[in-house]
């Protein structure tokens, strides 16, 4: 269920039953500095509807959810955020979606509406992974 080293920074929480979000996963995991990650697969966790404070199965499967190290729980874009800042070379991109101008930080508003609107489209595209993954292996 969990992958991670001691002093691990983040949880992540993400739904290993969804292919679209198992590859994304997949890619994260093989980053460097993926070792001090710990990664929880909700599609796995069916006998506990809650899986951490504040945080049901349920909640969990609907949106990507980290737990920062200091324990705040963070969904959609922001919690991107925090991932990609802890991979080093992601880390760029975490970063600058963090950016505050004039103590806004709009990028992360746009990151955020884009996430929100690849949501709907989350089942269509595990499906083409699916399919492309089936000719892969013709």
């Amino acid at each position: 269920m969990t992958s991670g080293a001691s002093g691990e920074s983040l949880r992540i929480f993400y739904d290993g039953d969804c292919p679209l979000c198992r590859a994304e996963i997949d890619h994260y995991r093989g980053c460097d500095g993926a070792d001090r990650l710990a990664f929880v697969d909700v599609g796995r966790s069916r006998s506990a509807p809650v899986l951490a404070p504040g945080l049901t199965r349920e909640a969990a499967l609907r949106r990507f959810h980290v737990r920062t190290a200091d324990g705040r729980l963070v969904s959609g874009a922001e919690a991107f955020g925090h991932l990609w800042r802890s991979l080093p070379g992601w880390r760029w991109l975490g970063r600058l979606i963090g950016l505050r101008i004039l103590g806004l930080r709009p990028l992360l508003a746009i990151a955020e509406a884009a996430y929100r609107l690849s949501l709907p489209l989350r089942p269509r595209l595990a499906r083409w992974i699916v399919r492309r993954d089936a000719q892969q292996r013709r």
